[in-house]
């Protein structure tokens, strides 16, 4: 197939940047997204230019590298899906591509598709460590943990920080990851020391950082690649209430 990209090209945090088009032919539909933009960057490469810069590294769906906005919806329209794992069948012949970055003031441009995440791992460094000692690798069972809590615990580390919440939210809201963060530790026996404590001190630490509150408009769950419950953020706040009194 042959498709038009309209691609957001942005030589620097500090320059100006613009939509730029360009054509890629014979794209197989068996291709990922990110191997259809490495056969346009094979050819830019050959034509000396400058090939497009983007996220990326397993391509397995697991680290949460490859994070764009791709025709106004992160990671693309195909639901729990990350932009590694999305193939170009789910696109037409002659389809208009438009590709862009995350935009939220908290992640900057780096360049091009590329922008700086280290503000989520301030909030996770904000929340501290587990003081339970762990020492060597314990009994099976040696800590009863109800199955609720496990699937609550095991729901919510399924969060991959590509950052897609952000980029969807109208208010650039970070609180589905913190919230999936917090809930994670606070499920099992061994982070319920510092629970409230450190969901105040990741909310604190989320707001610092630029993000916007929360509105409830469900559009952070809606494209997130691991359908990361709103639940979480309703144990976030009530976490951070408790330890906020």
């Amino acid at each position: 197939m042959n498709l038009t990209l309209k691609i957001w090209r942005q030589h620097s945090p500090d320059e100006p940047g613009q939509m730029v088009k360009y054509h890629v032919k014979d794209v197989s539909p068996d291709m990922s997204f990110l191997e259809m933009l490495d056969v346009l960057n094979e050819g830019l490469i050959l034509a000396g230019d400058d090939p497009v810069a983007f996220d990326h590294d397993c391509r397995e769906g697991i680290c949460g590298m490859c994070g764009m906005v791709i025709n106004g919806v992160a990671h693309g329209e195909q639901k729990a899906t990350t932009t590694c794992q999305l193939h170009m069948r789910h696109f037409k012949d002659g389809d208009v591509v438009t590709i862009e970055p995350w935009r939220a003031a908290p992640f900057p441009v780096i360049k091009d598709l590329v922008v700086d995440r280290s503000a989520f791992d301030r909030i996770i460094q904000a929340g501290g460590f587990v003081s339970v000692p762990a020492g060597a690798a314990p009994d099976a069972h040696a800590v009863p943990v109800p199955k609720g809590d496990a699937d609550d615990a095991f729901d919510a580390a399924t969060c991959i920080g590509c950052g897609a919440c952000v980029a969807a939210c109208p208010n650039g809201s970070a609180s589905l990851f913190t919230g999936a963060k917090i809930t994670h530790l606070g499920s099992l026996p061994q982070g319920r020391p510092e629970r409230a404590s450190r969901a105040k001190t990741m909310v604190e630490q989320m707001d610092l950082e630029g993000f916007g509150g929360c509105t409830n408009t469900g559009e952070c769950t809606a494209v997130c690649p691991k359908g990361i419950s709103l639940d979480v953020i309703a144990r976030m706040n009530a976490d951070f209430l408790k330890a906020s009194r």
